[in-house]
């Protein structure tokens, strides 16, 4: 429901949402100094320098078409956010950004924030959208760190780097932006580097929700790094993290030996 109300008020902003978007995506110059992380800015994401990553093609010359004004009188629900038939088509993905804008990916961003219980940040970040009619750069950042974080495991590292150069622009990262890092690396067996970014969302003051903090755990379980996995909570612990069993229970399944390394490495059952 929060997910389709945003997605048919932020319509009216779509316009300077996609040329921005395409300005952001096509920029080939080096970081720009801090800046505010409600504001547009011309950030490069030309991996060029490394023949393992995957830069984004360039903005294509025809106008895209504009999505209809945002009809109050409309009952209708919007449609759910469609994910890409192929996400390891980097190509394709970054030329729906350009032709498209950030709506959807927006609209995702302000969905998990409302989940979490971080209501006022997903609020902080309608209000720029819709009263400004600009794209916040976490969402910028975060949808090309979300693209490379689904691409698969030969990615990780175009994460990491989209990551590190949105820290290097001046732009904030929320919970949302470093849940899809933490479990991007997970899902390719990055442990190390997941736990790292964990500990960075506590550092932050952000609380990791439960589906977070699982994928990391569960790829320390699932890669036999039990005594990392230890050490990791126990920082964790430090920095006043409380696994919920409860939660935990939830969102497991109930059978395997991951469920039970989870279960033991969280709890000592």
């Amino acid at each position: 429901m929060a997910a389709a109300t945003a997605r048919r008020l932020l319509r009216p902003a779509s316009s300077a949402a996609k040329f921005s978007t395409r300005r952001l995506l096509s920029s080939a110059s080096s970081p720009p100094s801090h800046r505010s992380s409600n504001t547009n800015s011309p950030v490069a994401f030309d991996w060029s320098d490394d023949d393992e990553s995957s830069s984004p093609p360039p903005p294509p010359a025809k106008k895209p078409n504009l999505p209809p004004p945002y009809d109050p009188f409309n009952k209708k629900p919007a449609p759910a956010v469609a994910e890409p038939a192929d996400p390891t088509n980097l190509q394709e993905i970054f030329h729906r950004m350009r032709a498209e804008g950030l709506t959807d990916y927006a609209v995702k961003m302000f969905d998990g924030l409302s989940k979490d219980g971080l209501t006022h940040e997903a609020l902080e970040l309608f209000a720029v959208i819709k009263d400004k009619g600009t794209m916040p750069d976490v969402v910028a950042h975060t949808a090309v760190l979300e693209a490379y974080a689904n691409a698969g495991p030969a990615h990780w590292r175009d994460a990491v780097r989209t990551y590190d150069r949105m820290l290097a622009s001046g732009v904030a990262p929320n919970a949302y932006t470093l849940a899809v890092l933490v479990k991007g690396l997970a899902a390719g067996d990055r442990f190390a580097e997941a736990g790292k970014y964990l500990t960075d969302m506590l550092d932050r003051g952000m609380r990791p929700n439960v589906a977070t903090y699982l994928a990391a755990f569960e790829a320390y379980v699932r890669l036999e790094k039990m005594e990392e996995g230890r050490v990791l909570l126990e920082t964790m612990k430090g920095k006043g993290f409380v696994p919920s069993e409860e939660a935990v229970r939830d969102g497991t399944v109930k059978r395997g030996h991951i469920f039970r390394g989870i279960m033991n490495l969280l709890f000592d059952k």
